[in-house]
C-alpha cells in the first residue's frame, strides 16, 4: 500500500474510532455526522468522503463482514466441505474470542431501527457473496441461505447472552454451533 492509501486508511480509521464512543455513549440516532466530524477534527464533507452514510460509519467493517463467509469457502483446503470450513472457522472464532462486538455495541444496534435494517442488509449481502463462492449448482443459493442463517444464529445467541449479562462460555457456544452445522453437513465432499 502506498503512502497516500496508508494516509487515507488512517483517516478513515480515525473517523470511525472517533464516532464509535459517541454512538455507544449517546445512541446512534442521537449523534449527528457533524458531531462526529468535530470529534474527529475533520469536516462533515470529509466524513462523507469516507462513509456514504452514517450507518456505514457505525458498521465501518461491513465489507469485511460481508465477504467473510465467502472468503472462508474460497480459501478452504482442497476436499473440505464448505459447511465444515464455515463450521470450523466459527468454532475457532468463538473459542479464540474473535467475534467482534460487546454488550454496548449490541445495545446500540438493538436501540436503532436504522442499524437493525443495515444489519439485515449486511447479512443479505454476505449470503449472496457466499452463494457465489460455493461450487456452482442449482442448490447453491439454498445451501448459502442455510449456512448464513446458522452462522447468524450463533452470533444472535452470543448477542442474547451478552445483552442479558450472562456471557456464554465460548466453548459451549462453539460446540452447539458446530452441532448445528454438522446437521447441515451431511453432504458429499465438494471439490
Amino acid at each position: 500500500m502506498g503512502l497516500r492509501e496508508t494516509k487515507k486508511q488512517r483517516t478513515r480509521t480515525a473517523i470511525a474510532d472517533a464516532a464509535l464512543p459517541l454512538f455507544l455513549d449517546r445512541g446512534f440516532d442521537q449523534v449527528t455526522v457533524a458531531e462526529v466530524a468535530r470529534h474527529a477534527n475533520v469536516s462533515t464533507n470529509t466524513v462523507f468522503n469516507y462513509f456514504a452514510t452514517k450507518e456505514d460509519l457505525f458498521f465501518d467493517r461491513q465489507a469485511e463482514v460481508e465477504e467473510h463467509l465467502a472468503t472462508v469457502v474460497r480459501e478452504r483446503p482442497p476436499g473440505t466441505c464448505p459447511v465444515a470450513a464455515i463450521r470450523d472457522d466459527l468454532r475457532a472464532a468463538l473459542e479464540d474470542d474473535r467475534i467482534p462486538g460487546d454488550a454496548a455495541f449490541f445495545r446500540t444496534v438493538e436501540a436503532s431501527p436504522a442499524l437493525r435494517a443495515r444489519e439485515r442488509e449486511i447479512a443479505e449481502r454476505a449470503e449472496s457473496a457466499l452463494a457465489s463462492a460455493l461450487p456452482p449448482s442449482p442448490d447453491a443459493p439454498f445451501l448459502a441461505a442455510a449456512l448464513a442463517a446458522t452462522h447468524r444464529a450463533a452470533h444472535r445467541e452470543l448477542r442474547r447472552h451478552l445483552l442479558a449479562g450472562r456471557p456464554p462460555r465460548p466453548a459451549d457456544l462453539a460446540t452447539t454451533a458446530a452441532a448445528a452445522f454438522d446437521r447441515i453437513c451431511r453432504c458429499p465432499q465438494h471439490p
